[in-house]
């Protein structure tokens, strides 16, 4: 596997590989994971890397990080990848615009997918996900094809969905753009938990959401930046 993975394009093969462990690690030291849970993976012209199952992120090495073509097949046969590399596959495959997913377990996020409910329109920043809401997925038995299904259902015209009794998956145009959308995700769980603790949040109706999206379609063009910042 050589030359640069499409969502990281300046790097090389085994510079991506090295910003799959950091990126693990930073999840950890962010309180979005921890332990052997959650998982990361970058597009490539061949299919995708992603990290492998069972190893900490203290311990993860860029030897460890797995080669997957297109259709999930190992491209090499260093370790066992991640259980949940089915939903890596097939949101690479419905959307050709994603070029990362992060799933994490972040404490928010899955309290409110242990509830099965998914986070409304309480506030503009939810537009950040792609909707005027972040659904949550069926449930399904981790690392299964049902669990690919029901996320991409969950997923349609999002960028990140919850996954009932379980966590989150947030995707994006590249690697830094994914992990910072599971961070505002992660952010907008806690915030809706404080505002639902003291009672009914009001939520912001189709007409205002409408209007935040259109607001974010020109902000990333302003800045150069990513059009999910704000």
């Amino acid at each position: 596997m050589s030359g640069g993975a499409p969502g990281t394009p300046d790097l090389s093969a085994a510079e991506v590989r090295a910003a799959l462990c950091a990126a693990m690690r930073a999840l950890v030291s962010e309180g979005l994971t921890r332990g052997t849970a959650g998982n990361l993976s970058v597009r490539t012209a061949h299919g995708m890397l992603i990290t492998p199952s069972g190893i900490k992120p203290d311990a993860l090495t860029p030897g460890a990080i797995v080669a997957l073509g297109a259709d999930g097949t190992p491209l090499e046969h260093n370790c066992r990848p991640s259980s949940e590399w089915r939903f890596h596959r097939d949101i690479y495959a419905a959307r050709s615009e994603v070029q990362a997913v992060v799933h994490v377990h972040s404490p928010h996020a899955a309290a409110l997918a242990c509830q099965r409910r998914g986070i409304p329109a309480f506030h503009y920043m939810i537009a950040v996900a792609g909707g005027d809401s972040v659904r949550c997925a069926d449930y399904a038995t981790f690392g299964t094809q049902a669990l690919s299904d029901a996320a991409l259902v969950a997923l349609a015209g999002r960028r990140a969905c919850l996954l009932a009794n379980h966590g989150q998956i947030a995707v994006g145009t590249s690697l830094a753009n994914a992990l910072d959308l599971a961070g505002e995700v992660e952010e907008l769980a806690r915030q809706y938990q404080f505002a639902a603790s003291a009672g009914v949040p009001v939520l912001l109706g189709a007409r205002d959401m409408r209007a935040v999206m259109e607001q974010f379609k020109g902000y990333g063009a302003r800045h150069g930046e990513s059009e999910e910042q704000t």
